[in-house]
């Protein structure tokens, strides 16, 4: 490879679903020095463009239920991979299907058979002139304005909200438009993409003045000057009204969108952007329901006077939280010793009480970053102790969105890997079903900061719906948890095809999937016949305060 010695190797993502085809690429491009990773399955492909950050793209064009074209479009659209180059590598002599491509953003068209050097020289020339662009500086505008929408780009946004929310002025509003999945699925991904773009355009128009940004797939942000709460469901309802009732077209064909509104003003007293739109989140939820579609944050009523609380508040101080650890064993069998962390508070009188005694108290009282950060301090020292040591360990931690959304703390967290030159692969995010509905928007962005350093997610509580089945394809998941109502007994028809049917999603789209609360023989084997990867609960272990339990011989 000829590139310049300092200069860090190629990143080249190949999505192919032909498994000979991929390692074909695969074993090319590496056999060149470059870094190669492999999409086989077009729901994760935006997800490893936000994780591995390719210089190139190599394409097949024919996907299972999406074409690459639409792949290309989806690319494009985002404003972090506007200028990354795609390469089509198929076996499609169409001329006129090598225009097509062209047309919808592609660099390059390459014609199976190819012949290595071709494919080498091909990949280097795109990579070395991309790189050269990155490198031209740029203005301030084009680093901060989207060049479709003419919005600001999301991380513009949220440094102003973050400089919004220091000052307690003003207010902020989340739109969403439509249904994300329905769109989707009625006009595919580049139908999808042009159908918000031009809803981003007439939110340039409608809010004038305001600062926006598109956050997500079908969500937007809005930074208000109102500062009282009547202004801001005014402005909502302006908004409201001036995307629901403007004419969109798709595939030529008529539409409108409805908008629902959550709103918080600033004055509510927020430490950082994070918790801003963490907020912004709740009130949406609230808006989903609402005849208008418009709801306004209401902050919960501080707990008090609570003895339980007071034993909180000194456990913090102190160290009265223990950890106790639950096996998460493989049913397939293996040596990877593997847990689940939960935490426990111990009060003055030697008294501990589970999680879920003290943890509506500590969310009410504003204490649930603290106690976070500790549970994640005490773990990340457990796992630098057992690398030392010669046993590696895998934890599942839970976190709260409100604490992951904090302002730094995703950088943080990965600065305190890297000092102790850590594998991120070692540590689990442990999300609640729950939590991550409300907090979608918010967990993506800390995604995107967590699975590049190889910190993996888990969906815990998992049942199976609409919104929980987008979230699956949405959030770059590692694991998903079910909820304990599948290891009831006897279990029932209904819940058994739902248990049938999440895990196949889950395995379709690369995800390993653990069974909780597991307390006899007959639920285990009724979670192993529906193909569940990892057992966890009383029939393995119960949750102990020792890190030791035997997994190259444990049987279930």
């Amino acid at each position: 490879m000829d590139t310049h010695a300092a200069e860090p190797p190629y990143r080249i993502l190949v999505v192919e679903d032909d498994r000979s085809q991929a390692l074909f690429a695969e074993a090319i491009l590496r056999g060149a020095g470059m870094q190669a990773e492999v999409v086989a399955v077009p729901e994760q492909v935006m997800a490893a463009m936000e994780r591995f950050d390719p210089d190139l793209v190599l394409m097949d064009l024919h996907l299972p239920g999406i074409s690459g074209t639409a792949l290309t479009v989806q690319i494009r659209e985002h404003p972090r991979f506007a200028h990354v180059p795609v390469v089509f590598l198929t076996g499609d002599q169409d001329p006129e299907r090598q225009l097509e491509v062209l047309e919808f953003g592609a660099d390059d068209y390459i014609v199976k058979p190819v012949r290595p050097r071709h494919l080498i020289a091909a990949v280097q020339s795109r990579v070395r002139r991309a790189r050269a662009l990155l490198r031209r500086p740029a203005t301030d505008a084009e680093n901060e304005q989207h060049p479709v929408t003419g919005l600001l780009t999301r991380p513009a946004l949220m440094r102003r909200v973050g400089e919004a929310a220091a000052g307690g002025r003003g207010g902020v509003l989340l739109l969403e438009l439509g249904n994300a999945g329905a769109l989707r699925n009625r006009y595919g991904y580049a139908g999808f993409e042009a159908l918000m773009n031009d809803a981003g355009r007439r939110l340039r128009e409608l809010t004038g003045a305001h600062a926006a940004a598109r956050l997500s797939d079908n969500a937007f942000l809005v930074l208000a000057a109102e500062e009282d709460e009547d202004a801001l469901r005014a402005l909502a309802r302006q908004l409201r009204d001036g995307i629901g009732y403007h004419d969109f077209h798709c595939d030529g064909e008529p539409l409108r969108l409805r908008a629902v509104i959550g709103g918080t003003r600033l004055a509510h007293g927020f430490a950082d952007s994070g918790a801003v739109l963490a907020a912004a989140e709740d009130a949406l939820r609230a808006a989903r329901t609402d005849p208008a579609g418009i709801a306004c944050y209401a902050p919960p009523e501080a707990a008090a006077g609570h003895r339980l609380l007071d034993a909180l508040r000194t456990a913090l101080d102190g160290d009265g939280l223990v950890l106790a650890f639950q096996p998460i064993v493989a049913v397939a069998g293996g040596d990877q010793a593997q847990f689940q962390v939960l935490v426990r508070l111990r009060d003055g009188d030697g008294r501990e009480y589970v999680a879920g005694e003290f943890l509506p108290l500590a969310e009410s009282a504003g204490l649930l970053p603290a106690l976070d950060r500790q549970v994640l301090a005490k773990s990340l020292q457990i796992l630098q102790r057992r690398r030392a040591e010669g046993r590696p360990v895998r934890l599942f931690v839970s976190q709260s969105p409100r604490t992951l959304a904090q302002d730094g703390y995703a950088d943080e967290l990965v600065r305190m890997l890297e000092a102790a030159a850590m594998d991120g692969t070692a540590l689990v995010i442990d999300l609640r079903l729950e939590d991550a509905l409300v907090h979608a928007i918010l967990l993506r962005q800390v995604c995107e900061r967590l699975v590049p350093a190889g910190v993996q997610i888990c969906l815990s509580q998992y049942r199976d719906g609409e919104e929980a089945g987008q979230l699956l394809s949405q959030l770059p998941l590692g694991f998903v948890r079910l909820s304990p109502d599948f290891a009831r007994q006897p279990l029932p028809p209904e819940l058994r095809d739902e248990m049938r049917s999440v895990i196949d999603r889950a395995h379709r789209l690369g995800l390993q999937v653990i069974g909780q609360r597991v307390e006899d023989p007959q639920a285990a084997a009724a979670l192993w016949m529906g193909g569940i990867d990892f057992i966890q609960g009383n029939l393995v272990q119960r949750a102990e305060q020792a890190l030791e339990f035997d997994f190259q011989h444990a049987t279930l």
